[in-house]
């Protein structure tokens, strides 16, 4: 019997060019099952000039312009957040081959892609729901993309001045914060910039979010965790009138008394998860926990 003829959407890292090769491997594995394979515009481009490719059966797309069964994103979490952004309310399962570093949504390594492969014609896997926050502003449009599936960050711009943020969650006062920001981070984004202020990691299959203020003027003002469905509306003061809010490390400047709204977004986004792959075990693999570090 013939197998499925599944179809995959790539993203590529195009700063990783010593790994051009192993993307390569990833399409002649994936044709090898009779897969249509199609590759983000940017990358596409940037394997025609660094290796020259070429291929009458890859397609390209821009954009949002694309539909798939699975999308591969190849690089580190950074691609892969990239990628997520960009599936957005599509659902599509995400599979993430981890070519850069630390690699906590990345998860699956280059050794394993033969396998991987053939667990997904086999239905050998599973699918993990994230949940994605939103951002929504009663001024100006926000410019960039309203959703995260890390955190979003309300940060000071200038170097001298802390910021005031007044806090509410379900319109019930919780506190105003004087610190250089604030962090709202899903369970999936708790082990990135959350985690680097202080806040707690959260596993991903609870539904909290996470207050965690990025270095406070009051020791204490503590990170709080709260369940994912509360509302949280923010009010920003600042000496230069205006302030950062990043999403996903993509940032956009806002005037002070924009009132701010954060929550959870109407969609999830879906890793693909092998058989065998245990969150604890990655944790205490990517934190070094119970390594010796007397040398």
């Amino acid at each position: 019997m013939s197998e499925q003829k599944l179809r995959f959407a790539l993203f590529g890292n195009e700063y990783q060019p010593e790994k051009t090769a192993f993307f390569l491997r990833i399409i002649e594995e994936l044709q090898a099952h009779g897969a249509h394979v199609s590759i983000d515009s940017t990358f596409y481009d940037f394997l025609c000039q660094d290796v020259h490719f070429k291929s009458e059966t890859v397609q390209r797309f821009e954009g949002q312009d694309f539909d798939a069964d699975f999308v591969i994103s190849v690089g580190g979490d950074g691609t892969f957040l990239k990628a997520a952004r960009r599936v957005g309310i599509k659902q599509i399962p995400l599979i993430g081959v981890n070519t850069g570093r630390l690699g906590f949504l990345a998860n699956i390594l280059p050794s394993e892609l033969k396998e991987a492969v053939a667990d997904i014609y086999a239905h050998h896997y599973e699918l993990e729901r994230h949940s994605v926050i939103q951002l929504e502003t009663n001024g100006d449009a926000l410019d960039i993309n309203p959703y995260a599936l890390n955190d979003i960050a309300i940060l000071k711009r200038d170097n001298a001045a802390m910021i005031t943020i007044r806090a509410c969650v379900n319109d019930d006062y919780l506190v105003t914060y004087q610190a250089d920001g604030l962090v709202i981070a899903t369970p999936t984004g708790s082990t990135a910039y959350n985690l680097s202020n202080g806040g707690p990691i959260m596993v991903p299959s609870t539904s909290n979010l996470c207050l965690t203020p990025v270095a406070p003027h009051s020791l204490n003002i503590r990170p709080i965790v709260i369940n994912d469905n509360n509302v949280i509306t923010l009010t920003v003061e600042s000496r230069s009138h205006n302030f950062l809010a990043a999403i996903d490390g993509r940032s956009t400047k806002l005037g002070e008394h924009t009132q701010l709204t954060i929550r959870k977004a109407p969609f999830a986004t879906l890793f693909v998860k092998r058989f065998g792959q245990r969150y604890f075990s990655t944790l205490r693999e990517k934190m070094m926990w119970g390594a010796d570090s007397r040398g």
